[in-house]
């Protein structure tokens, strides 16, 4: 299995959120929480259809409502990738 670095999930999520919030990239910081960026439950439902699709990975519905913010989001993603 090949060895991801983490800032590669961050900057694919990072993309991920800012295509389906209509942002520029730059904008959208890993230290931002999903309700700065003024995410509704859609958009996080798509988000997470997204993250899961681009990465190959299933994201536990419980485990995606504590998702709060884009690091959260990130080291979450990335430990799965990394299992």
């Amino acid at each position: 299995m090949a060895a991801f670095e983490r800032s590669e999930t961050a900057t694919k999520i990072i993309d991920i959120v800012a295509q389906k919030l209509n942002r520029d990239k730059d904008s959208v910081q890993e230290t931002m929480t999903f309700q700065e960026l003024n995410t509704d439950s859609l958009d996080m439902v798509e988000i997470i259809m997204r993250i899961e699709e681009v990465f190959g990975i299933e994201v536990n519905d419980d485990d995606a409502e504590k998702l709060l913010t884009l690091s959260q989001t990130i080291d979450y993603v990335h430990a799965l990738r990394t299992k």
